[in-house]
């Protein structure tokens, strides 16, 4: 047992592993960002984050996935808290419910997910490994759709209402990234999914 206030040692080691995976993502970003991806080397960005390069490759295979950040990670956590939610609630009110903690990580830390976004768009060669980590996202969340409304995965609803979450949340993001004036991505978040639970009306004139 612990005494009250006392934070095991497991969990003082995963926090401090937490704190060095977001250093050295937040450096990585940070100097590409300023120099471009050829420009910065694996050593540079472990100064920045004051670590050795062999710290560096016990988090990041290699510069593109600190760029992109843990997707397989990512994945598992989403995939975890989609099962959580209770068998009762819709699909796509599930699936929001589900990206409760995307969303206020990315509010926490907006210059942080702005940036990626921005070092995304303007390094296509990164584009195929983030599709690749996406593409493996979705396929978690298909199984789990499928389980969860009783169908096999390979049925056409599982996949699509993956993908139309999918599109949600990049279009939520991507105006909240383009225009601070924009409301709250939770906001941008609830509209995305209440216009798509609706069928999508087309939005009257000005």
């Amino acid at each position: 047992m612990t005494s009250a206030g006392t934070e095991p040692a497991s969990g003082r080691r995963d926090r401090r592993k937490r704190r060095t995976r977001a250093a050295l993502a937040e450096a990585a970003l940070r100097l590409v960002a300023e120099r471009g991806l050829a420009q910065v080397t694996v050593d540079e960005i472990s100064e920045a984050a004051d670590v050795s390069p062999r710290t560096f490759f016990n988090y990041f295979a290699c510069k593109d996935d600190a760029l992109i950040g843990d997707q397989a990670r990512e994945a598992k956590r989403l995939v975890a808290r989609l099962a959580a939610v209770p068998p009762e609630v819709p699909v796509l009110a599930a699936l929001r419910t589900a990206l409760d903690e995307v969303v206020d990580e990315a509010r926490a830390e907006r210059e942080l997910w702005c940036l990626r976004m921005d070092v995304v768009a303007r390094n296509p060669v990164l584009l195929p490994r983030l599709l690749a980590g996406n593409a493996e996202t979705e396929r978690a969340i298909v199984e789990v759709v499928a389980a969860r409304v009783g169908v096999d995965p390979d049925h056409g609803y599982p996949a699509l209402v993956t993908a139309v979450t999918g599109a949600v949340l990049r279009t939520a993001m991507t105006r909240w990234a383009g225009q601070p004036d924009q409301p709250d991505l939770a906001d941008l978040v609830d509209e995305a999914f209440a216009a798509v639970a609706a069928g999508l009306p087309q939005p009257g004139r000005a």
